[in-house]
């Protein structure tokens, strides 16, 4: 391990990294054969994992990053934005064997984002890496991705998660789900040991079925999530726990590119959870967040730093209701 790995994390992010070919709105989706201009294609980095941990890095905070990237251009890319960062890398995983995720980005006016996606060596990331030696210097895990692959399996996430609970760090689940199917046996281990799960309504919808943001996080609720914060793109987002149920409003700010923007969400998030915040500051905090990481290209581009963020969340209004 190197030496920046010896030191205590406010947080660690495990799970997917990706390299995301990111074009600026276009005005429609070519016919076939047909071109679309669009005003600009960037390379940026991508994958829940790897765009909190450099959110966070951002905001202040200590952060390494746990996954598996190929040794190829696209992993040089990813390894060399996460070192610039400030990303401790010491226990990201490199294989000669597999090429680096990536992820195609489509952005139309008006519209959500499409994504063409080839999973790459993400699909061979497992929790051996994440020892009790950095769980113990660890304040919060977060585990993004989840369910985009067979691995992690759900018995190593719950084991991981128990571990991490024993030694007093803070859990936090997200998913990237794929297609509709049952996803049960994948949850009902390690949802138990979750403090924060994460989702955003469509991801819920698939995986219970649900339609309504509070009956989707009743339903993780009762399945041992403890605590449930749903967002909800421009409608918002909700939190339910044994605290209370809230209801935030969405920022009203221009839509240039929305990913990142749960993962901008969950860095906020945590960022107010580190601050020892009610549930109320992390939606605020978590939606600020959000609202910055949406108004320009790219999944991490938008993010300030954890005063102009705190500032941001003090100074423009946000409805928070309890329900």
């Amino acid at each position: 391990m190197t030496a920046a790995s010896t030191g205590p994390l406010d947080c660690l992010c495990a799970g997917i990294i990706v390299a995301d070919h990111v074009g600026a709105p276009i005005d429609r989706l070519p016919l076939p054969g047909m071109l679309a201009e669009t005003a600009s294609l960037h390379l940026s980095i991508g994958g829940c994992a790897a765009n909190c941990a450099v959110d966070m890095t951002r905001l202040g905070l200590a952060t390494a990053v746990a996954g598996t990237i190929g040794n190829d251009i696209l992993g040089r890319f990813v390894r060399e934005v996460l070192d610039e960062a400030g990303v401790d890398c010491s226990i990201l995983e490199i294989r000669d064997d597999l090429h680096t995720a990536a992820t195609q980005v489509i952005n139309v006016q008006g519209e959500d984002r499409r994504f063409i996606h080839a999973t790459g060596a993400n699909a061979h990331f497992t929790t051996g890496a994440i020892d009790d030696e950095i769980l113990q210097r660890t304040r919060v895990l977060y585990l993004g991705g989840y369910c985009l692959a067979d691995q992690p399996t759900a018995e190593q996430v719950a084991d991981l998660f128990a571990r991490a609970r024993r030694l007093g760090v803070i859990t936090m689940l997200d998913v990237v789900i794929p297609g509709p199917g049952d996803y049960s046996d994948r949850l009902a281990p390690v949802l138990p040991v979750t403090d924060h799960f994460v989702p955003n309504d469509d991801e819920a919808k698939l995986l219970c079925g649900l339609d309504d943001p509070f009956d989707q996080a009743d339903s993780f609720l009762e399945a041992g999530a403890a605590s449930v914060a749903i967002t909800c793109g421009n409608q918002g987002s909700v939190l339910a726990s044994a605290n209370g149920r809230f209801r935030a409003s969405a920022h009203d700010v221009p839509l240039v590119d929305g990913t990142g923007g749960g993962d901008a969400f969950a860095a906020g998030f945590i960022l107010a959870l580190l601050d020892e915040s009610g549930p109320e500051d992390c939606l605020r905090m978590g939606s600020a967040a959000g609202a910055c990481c949406v108004q320009v290209t790219g999944a991490t581009t938008g993010m300030p730093d954890a005063v102009a963020l705190r500032q941001m969340a003090a100074e423009t209004p946000l409805e928070i209701t309890q329900v």
